[in-house]
């Protein structure tokens, strides 16, 4: 969705932090998240993020924070063991791309599809869809923590339909966008979204959109990137002429589309796959879960199967693991007829990529092995780039302390923009088997309030001050915490 990708590196880019190694503590107490000899203090999480304004203090920030200090406190650890990662089963990650090319293969070789439209056809389509019509529309985004209970959307929804009527009593959108809207693409622009076309957002956000005259604000509208308020403010067509040549590649492309729905659903029908008793539950566990280590009888049990076939737990807890979290929450969080349709769609997965197979698409032992060389490749060049690499370990000092010094500069750098996440996915599950890991609660908790009330003092002058006791009130009462 246009403007909203930013969003899907928001809590990454939140789990900035600094790390500590405490080997000799054995209290939890102050400690945010521990991993082997390292801990991650309140007081450290609470310094590297109070400065960071664009980040709400609120639990699902310090959460993502205390995961990636996890992730590449791990990462470090095994660069000075290994800089050429060559523990690590990559051969996942690889087959992802694998399955991928050879189902784009399999189209191209065996889906064949006339696409050829007149011009007179091409403008009789065009002006019965009115598909150039471009919107452009603010909006204000909040976002549920992952795994939300029915009360937190709830309560959510409320803060967002509370803003709406503040919008209509006369406040100004832009304002209020910039002081609640979580999407940091277009918060401190008033929510401006800019100008954008049919296909560019998520279809509940364009049919909302759609949906407005300009100066509407629209009903609270959710989507997967979080729940939203749109406010229209322009709506424009261009004419035939000027959009011919682009108009005409998406009609083809649809075209193109629609002869593989019915590929697809041919092989479908054919296979007949059939859910298995007990997979829905069992699914929504795994996507909760995705790190718990399975006995081999649990990760061989299929959850989807046909004839010649099946996707198994095990199949579903790997690709799980290459999925973001946000996809993960989705699933863990999923409506019975929501998982359903993710198992079908795993099954339609697995039947091209064996239709793909059975023309001789798969590629050879040394083509992958060329493809998880690379794959390391790239994962050395990464930890190198975030500074995990080459550890600047001064004489007689302990690794412990140069990985601690590597972490807090990475995600510090992070944190200021000068450098990227480096999401670890099924890599980072692979360095956390086997060792102690916690994020404590209570610590995360006190890391909010910390940083809420360092935040409060700053907004104060020593005049305000006797205003304070008011002033937090209101502002505990706006953001509906």
């Amino acid at each position: 969705m246009k403007s909203f990708k930013t969003v899907q590196t928001v809590a990454a880019i939140g789990a900035a932090a600094s790390v500590a190694a405490c080997a000799s503590e054995t209290s939890d107490e102050g400690v945010v998240a521990r991993v082997g000899p390292y801990r991650l203090m309140v007081d450290q999480a609470v310094e590297l993020l109070v400065d960071q304004e664009n980040l709400a203090a609120e639990a699902r920030v310090v959460e993502s924070l205390a995961e990636l200090w996890i992730d590449y406190t791990l990462l470090a650890e095994a660069a000075s063991r290994d800089t050429m990662f060559s523990q690590l089963d990559l051969e996942p990650l690889v087959m992802q791309q694998v399955d991928q090319s050879m189902v784009f293969q399999l189209r191209d070789s065996v889906i064949q599809v006339d696409t050829f439209i007149t011009p007179d056809e091409l403008r009789t389509r065009y002006e019965a869809e009115a598909p150039a019509v471009e919107l452009r529309a603010r909006h204000i985004m909040l976002q549920p923590p992952l795994q939300a209970s029915p009360a937190q959307r709830d309560s959510v929804r409320g803060l967002l339909v509370g803003l709406r009527e503040r919008i209509l009593g006369g406040e100004s959108f832009e304002a209020l966008a910039g002081q609640f809207s979580q999407d940091p693409g277009s918060a401190a622009n008033g929510g401006d979204l800019g100008f954008f076309g049919r296909g560019d957002m998520v279809a509940p956000f364009e049919e909302a959109a759609l949906a407005l005259e300009p100066g509407e604000v629209s009903d609270v509208v959710e989507t997967p990137m979080g729940l939203h308020l749109i406010r229209l403010d322009d709506r424009r067509v261009r004419g035939f002429e000027e959009v011919a040549v682009q108009y005409r590649r998406q009609v083809q492309g649809r075209m193109v589309q629609e002869a593989e729905s019915v590929f697809v659903a041919g092989l479908t029908e054919r296979a007949a796959p059939q859910i298995t008793e007990g997979a829905i539950e069992i699914l929504r566990e795994t996507a909760a879960n995705p790190g718990a280590r399975l006995a081999g009888r649990a990760e061989r049990r299929a959850l989807i199967e046909w004839e010649g076939g099946s996707v198994t737990v095990g199949d579903a807890r790997q690709m799980l693991q290459l999925e973001s979290p946000q996809l993960r929450g989705q699933v863990a969080e999923g409506s019975d007829e929501e998982i359903e349709a993710f198992l079908e769609n795993l099954a339609r997965r697995d039947l091209l990529v064996s239709a793909a197979a059975a023309e001789g698409l798969r590629p050879g032992r040394d083509s992958v092995d060329v493809l998880v060389d690379d794959a390391r490749r790239q994962l050395r060049e990464a930890t190198r780039a975030l500074g995990l690499l080459d550890l600047d370990q001064a004489p007689g000092e302990d690794l412990e302390v140069a990985i601690e010094r590597a972490v807090e500069g990475a995600l510090s750098d992070i944190l200021s923009g000068a450098s990227r996440v480096v999401p670890l996915g099924i890599v980072g599950f692979q360095l956390r088997e086997g060792r102690s890991i916690a994020v404590n609660g209570a610590a995360v908790g006190q890391v909010i309030v910390d940083i809420a009330e360092i935040r409060t003092a700053r907004e104060l002058s020593p005049v305000e001050g006797v205003a304070v006791d008011s002033a937090v009130s209101g502002r505990d009462g706006g953001e509906g915490r």
